[in-house]
């Protein structure tokens, strides 16, 4: 649990260090890589038009692939007619991770803050599941493990979404990955390496698109599910949110540590003019 702690301050010392960087014209790496940005999430990335390396290029640093269960493997996909042979996880996303980690000194971005792969799973989950963990097992080197209840972290964290095979992973003695928790975890007391987040669906929780400001009552119901999660060492993420500036702003400010975006261009250009990560100078 402290090590969580000091992972969620690293976060935002990452991110106020890239906005100095920014705008004292200090050089982000030696191989002018982009800015990371802890709080960037790219939310059904492989609609993008270069999978992975789009979000790469903006400095993201938690990357959203859907996966469906295929006699030819694990393929890419929101939807059944999306898919396309050799679209696979490991091609469009565990192969040119691990390239840039071996070219990067062990990380994603050279020196930089820690890297999330969520993988929502379409289909059936236990089959689904011992199909993934059996591709995860063959990029042991870049992916954060936990091996008898002791987390390692790497280069790369697997978060597993959507139809959840839960009760077999929570059950092995080796896991490549952890459980994106919903609200009625907030209370668990499972180990944060077990459950890393707790995502919602930001219009199941909450009234307030961004029109006008968000109201005292609803803002204190976020503060509220912010703390809970990291009062047991989780990041927040909601989805559905309103893709609008103001309500970036507020989800910021909160304590939000993920935030789910489409549009990659208009969230790191946000996210680079906000000096302070959820902590008010």
């Amino acid at each position: 649990m402290i090590r969580q702690h000091f992972e969620i301050e690293n976060r935002h010392l990452a991110a106020w260090v890239a906005w100095a960087s920014f705008f004292l014209g200090l050089p982000a790496a030696a191989n002018s890589e982009p800015l990371p940005l802890p709080r960037a999430h790219a939310h059904n990335d492989y609609a993008h038009s270069r999978p992975l390396f789009d979000a790469l290029d903006h400095g993201f640093c938690s990357v959203e692939a859907d996966i469906y269960l295929r006699p030819d493997g694990l393929l890419i996909g929101h939807d059944p007619k999306d898919l396309q042979p050799g679209r696979t996880l490991e091609k469009l996303y565990l192969d040119p991770l691990r390239e840039r980690v071996q070219a990067s000194g062990g990380q994603v971005y050279r020196g930089g803050p820690a890297f999330y792969l969520l993988v929502d799973v379409k289909t059936e989950a236990n089959e689904s599941y011992a199909a993934l963990d059996k591709v995860l097992a063959r990029y042991a080197d870049i992916l954060s493990v936990s091996r008898d209840g002791k987390f390692e972290r790497k280069a790369v964290t697997v978060v597993l979404s959507g139809n959840r095979a839960i009760e077999i992973v929570k059950n092995q003695a080796v896991r490549y990955v952890g459980i994106d928790g919903r609200p009625e975890d907030l209370s668990s007391e499972a180990p944060a390496d077990l459950i890393p987040w707790i995502s919602a669906n930001w219009t199941l929780q909450f009234k307030w698109q961004g029109n006008g400001p968000l109201s005292p009552v609803e803002r204190q119901k976020l503060e509220q599910f912010i703390r809970q999660a990291h009062d047991r060492s989780r990041l927040v993420r909601f989805w559905a949110t309103p893709e609008k500036e103001i309500v970036w702003k507020d989800l910021n400010s909160a304590g939000v540590d993920l935030i789910n975006t489409d549009k990659l261009d208009e969230l790191q250009m946000f996210l680079l003019a906000t000096p302070f990560g959820d902590r008010k100078p």
